[in-house]
């Protein structure tokens, strides 16, 4: 089924003007061997916005919609996407400590929403998602978040790999969990400035990604299984971000 029209950017000069007015964009269709003036001016402007764009051949394009689309169309997104430069900034300013999530490879967006919702109830104030490679903030992801993606800032860059270089240089910890790691979850320091990197469910945290990280951690399981749903998984690690921070609140 065709997403709804008022979520679709329609030709080359109104995906123009969206961009340059403020409007995020999810991600640009370029119909195959396109080409023209304004087509480069588009690129430019995804380059840099962090953008993606993906080429198509014009029958997807012709299914998303029958307007003269002039061989490009746009998802336009439901979040206003924010720079983590300034989102570190201003939660520094606030005088809190930064907790974040990063997601690598979560495609799922029932996943993306439900992680979002944990996110804003125990208290993290960005997710940083890269512009590929990420399931789209779409419809379905803002209903399973219960609307919390409307609350929490979200970040896209165009390489995780920068973002953390960004979070380190601000003094901020990265962990990731590894099964095999010695550390237990309730072992972190969740009080100091952290963002917890979150994979896929199959294939993990990407391998030069996961060199990146300052601490690796594992969940405690009762069960001999697989492991958790990354959302779940989420839900669990962030709750004892928010308890290590509230005892020490109320220690103080």
């Amino acid at each position: 089924m065709p997403p709804k029209q008022n979520s679709l950017i329609i030709g080359r000069q109104p995906l123009i003007e969206a961009i340059q007015s403020g409007r995020a964009v999810d991600k640009i269709l370029v119909q195959k061997n396109a080409g023209g003036e304004t087509l480069s001016a588009i690129r430019a402007l995804s380059r840099e916005h962090n953008i993606p764009i993906q080429l198509v051949p014009v029958e997807k394009l012709n299914y998303l919609t029958k307007a003269n689309h002039q061989g490009i169309v746009a998802f336009a997104a439901l979040v206003q996407y924010m720079d983590l430069q300034q989102v570190i900034d201003f939660v520094v300013s606030k005088g809190e400590t930064p907790l974040f999530l990063m997601l690598d490879g979560i495609t799922d967006v029932r996943n993306i929403g439900g992680i979002a919702r944990s996110a804003l109830c125990c208290g993290a104030q960005a997710i940083i998602i890269p512009d590929k490679g990420v399931g789209a903030l779409n419809e379905e992801a803002m209903k399973s978040s219960a609307g919390a993606l409307e609350h929490i800032n979200v970040c896209r860059v165009n390489s995780l790999l920068k973002a953390v270089d960004t979070l380190h240089l601000n003094g901020i910890h990265i962990f990731t969990s590894e099964m095999r790691a010695d550390k237990k979850l309730f072992e972190l320091d969740f009080k100091t400035p952290c963002c917890v990197i979150m994979g896929d469910e199959g294939k993990g945290v990407q391998p030069h990604l996961a060199k990146a990280a300052d601490y690796f951690f594992s969940i405690p399981m009762a069960a001999k299984f697989d492991s958790f749903n990354v959302s779940v998984a989420t839900g669990i690690i962030l709750y004892e971000a928010m308890k290590q921070r509230m005892s020490m609140v109320n220690s103080q």
